[in-house]
């Protein structure tokens, strides 16, 4: 096995190793595919630059063959022109014709030729150029292939070596798991005889249970002990203790922890105004930014809750912990642990506190609007915080070392108790002075505060919420202090419990107690060691649910990338499911609704069918009523005088009937009326629930649309960029091609003159020849005629 390991291990180690090569080798190789394509890049614009060359030859050539043709032909023209003037030289010498000057001929000439030859010049040195530019990239190039071909076969020849040693890796965890196998086997086999083990030492524990239950019926029936003559042996018997004592301080405690409650809630409510008055003053956070100072402190200021609550619950805690059958004791109550600690963290918070709210005072000082006389009342309350922060220290200290009396390291004396909670009181009512003092330092700075003319209504009341709650904090400082020093006595003698034998548990001559040290040190152990039996034990896995875990993290071949798509696709899933659980909480409301109001429906019917059968006997006793026969007075008159119900029924049965009925009537109604507005109640409610869900829906909709929207805008500035970057080089290229073109057509409007000027100038020497012609003709007819003459 350890041979196998070995290898296993340097297997790993050389894998590690060229796992670790292998993101070198490819960012090498990307690196070398980038200068690859930087180079491909530059070859494209070097190529664009050849063309532009190409294009600029193309114009010269272009130019040079017009010239060249000009040229050509005006030299053809010259030759012309002089064989023409040989031959009249010919036929007239004696008559000279004005002779051409062919300089401005050859000056043109000349510059044609210079500028071709400068142009050819030109021409040749961007060829040069190109060329070894040219020379130069290729081999860059050649060289950089080179470099890439070796880098794949690198590359190539270490994933080679890695599938290799991949394969053997395999092989040895396939052989592995055989072991593994085996072991499991073995295990198994060990778990049968673990199991018989097991069953042996339930019954060997039974018997010694058996057995010790013998001897503890032994001890208790026979040894009982009762020596109470000697104090010295005595003071070792196990005290009785006092019920009533236990129940006195469990009321005190239980009111010590009401009383702080009120302190904890008076100094929550003083954090949370004055969060809220820091966030409008010295600069309001709605109209300007909160300087960085009072940032902090606001978000500190609104963590006071989860600091300061602990305290309160601790204690509560403890006092639930009191009972009536056992001593509590300051060596057994080791419930007071967790309320110095939740102390000990309450007064860290206060401490870091405190420098952002002097500091917050100081930047209230520095405001243009501030009086010397409200900076002078700022510094009081600047000091009297400090001293607030010091008394917390102090009753910081004083709670820890009374809850370390129930620890195992604590060397202090039980003689020392009442001294300590002199100390506790003390540091209360101090702590009662320096909260009185806090709330008239503060209540002089908001008086001054509010004859300025920059307070506004918001901060008036924040103000006076602070003060109301500085007072109600004094309130209840000073009945905590008042309530331990009138119970410090109580606190302070010795516990309730008394030796066997006597009804006293001091001597009344050595004032010291009866029982001996080593019972107290007996006692603390006992409820130390309850303590931690009392503790829940940490949570394990089983060893063949950490063995199948193992073997599945061994040959499980997904990779951290799947797990984590998994998980990814999981959190979808729950979200969608919570989704669903939310949606059909609000449906499984709506129904609980509609049900209560159609069973609301359903009495109401029931209450008027009663309603209706009860006014119906009514009418129908009123309809068997007998009605009174008509009355005949004598002989006066005949007329006969019918007294109806309404003139005769005025009786107590009928009234009384009525009574109640309208009662009854008048109260179905507003029952009613009361059942369809708690209806009406319960709808708006309802409707509230959901148009609530609704709006929850819709902000996460209108966040989602916002980063779509950001999404977007940032795909909109890239598309612009690149619309820029297309639009400069469109820019770039076509003020390229307008200015060959402009080029062109001013190197074509040149030729043009020229050839317009050289037109002129040849007209201008045909019209001297046919002039010189003329003159000749004319000299010669003349010259015949005085031949003739003659």
């Amino acid at each position: 096995m350890s041979s196998s390991d070995e290898k296993y291990r340097k297997l790993t180690t050389e894998y590690a190793k060229l796992k670790a090569q292998i993101p070198v080798l490819k960012k090498a190789y990307l690196d070398e595919q980038a200068a690859h394509n930087e180079l491909k890049n530059e070859f494209k614009e070097r190529e664009q630059t050849v063309r532009k060359f190409e294009q600029e030859v193309d114009s010269l050539t272009f130019r040079n063959q017009q010239l060249s043709s000009r040229c050509s032909f005006l030299q053809d023209e010259l030759e012309a022109a002089d064989s023409k003037k040989k031959h009249k030289h010919k036929d007239s010498p004696s008559h000279h014709a004005p002779p051409v000057s062919p300089g401005i001929f050859n000056e043109e000439l000349q510059n044609k030729i210079e500028e071709n030859a400068r142009l050819h010049q030109q021409l040749g040195d961007c060829e040069a150029e190109f060329t070894a530019q040219i020379k130069d990239l290729e081999q860059k190039l050649a060289h950089f292939e080179r470099q890439c071909d070796q880098h794949e076969a690198v590359l190539n020849s270490t994933v080679q070596k890695n599938k290799s040693q991949i394969d053997k890796l395999q092989e040895e965890k396939a052989m592995l798991e055989v072991k593994l196998q085996t072991i499991e086997d073995e295990i198994k086999s060990y778990k049968g005889r673990t199991e018989k083990a097991e069953t042996l030492l339930g019954t060997v524990e039974n018997d010694l249970k058996n057995q010790l239950n013998l001897a503890n019926k032994i001890i208790a029936d026979k040894l009982p002990f009762v020596d109470t003559k000697i104090p010295e042996l005595n003071g070792l018997n196990l005290p009785t203790h006092d019920r009533r004592h236990q129940l006195r301080s469990r009321e005190l405690v239980n009111q010590s922890a009401n009383l702080l409650g009120e302190v904890i809630q008076a100094l929550s409510n003083f954090y949370t105004y004055t969060e809220q008055r820091s966030q409008i003053y010295p600069a309001d956070g709605k109209v300007e930014p909160i300087s960085p100072v009072n940032m902090q402190f606001c978000k500190l200021l609104h963590e006071n809750l989860s600091h300061l609550r602990p305290v309160e619950l601790s204690l509560k805690e403890f006092v639930a912990s009191f009972k009536e059958d056992a001593l509590t004791t300051l060596e057994t109550a080791t419930g007071l642990q967790p309320f110095a600690k939740n102390v000990k963290k309450m007064v860290a918070y206060m401490n870091k506190v405190l420098p952002y709210q002097l500091s917050s005072l100081e930047e209230e000082c520095a405001v243009s609007s501030c009086t010397s006389m409200l900076e002078s009342k700022n510094m009081d309350l600047h000091r009297s915080l400090k001293k607030l922060n010091a008394v917390f220290n102090k009753l910081d200290t004083i709670t820890s070392l009374l809850a370390a009396q129930s620890t195992k390291s604590c060397a202090h004396s039980p003689s020392n108790h009442p001294r300590m909670f002199t100390i506790l009181c003390n540091y209360l009512t101090d702590l009662h002075e320096v909260v009185r003092e806090v709330s008239k330092h503060y209540n002089a700075k908001v008086s001054l505060e509010h004859q300025m003319p920059t307070a506004t209504q918001r901060l008036k009341t924040t103000d006076e919420c602070v003060v109301s709650s500085l007072i109600s904090l004094v309130t209840s400082t000073g009945k905590f202090s008042t309530f331990l020093s009138g119970n410090k006595e109580f606190f302070s003698q010795r516990a309730g419990y008394r030796t066997r034998g006597s009804s006293i548990g001091i001597d009344p001559g050595t004032q010291t107690v009866r029982s001996n040290p080593a019972t107290v040190n007996f006692r603390q152990k006992a409820a130390q060691y309850i303590a931690l039996l009392s503790k829940p034990c940490p949570e394990s896995v089983p060893h063949h649910i950490a063995v199948h875990n193992r073997k599945v993290l061994l040959s499980s071949a997904e990779s951290r990338e799947g797990l984590a798509k998994q998980i990814e696709t999981f959190q979808q899933k729950v979200s969608k499911l919570e989704q669903e659980k939310e949606h059909w909480m609000l449906e499984h409301q709506l129904l609980k609704i509609k049900f209560e109001n159609e069973t609301e429906k359903s009495k109401k019917l029931e209450k008027q069918l009663e309603n209706s059968s009860h006014v119906e006997q009514i009418t129908s006793i009123q309809d068997n009523i007998e009605t009174p026969v008509p009355v005949r007075k004598g002989t006066d008159s005949d007329k006969r005088l019918d007294v109806t119900m309404l003139g005769k029924v005025d009786s107590s049965t009928k009234s009384t009937g009525v009574v109640d009925t309208r009662e009854m009537l008048i109260k179905n109604h507003f029952s009613t009326r009361i059942n369809e507005l708690t209806q009406q109640l319960q709808l708006s409610d309802s409707k509230c629930v959901s148009f609530h869900a609704e709006v929850r829906a819709l902000h996460k909709q209108l966040q989602m649309g916002e980063r779509a929207k950001k999404h977007a805008e940032d795909e909109l500035k890239a598309m612009s960029q690149t619309y820029a970057q297309l639009k400069d080089e469109l820019s770039t290229t076509s003020k390229n091609y307008e200015s060959q073109l402009s080029m062109m057509s001013d190197h074509l409007a040149g030729m043009n003159e020229k050839l317009t000027q050289q037109k002129d100038e040849i007209d201008e020497l045909k019209s001297q020849i046919s002039n010189a012609k003329s003159s000749s003709s004319s000299s010669h007819s003349k010259f015949s005629l005085k031949k003739s003459r003659k």
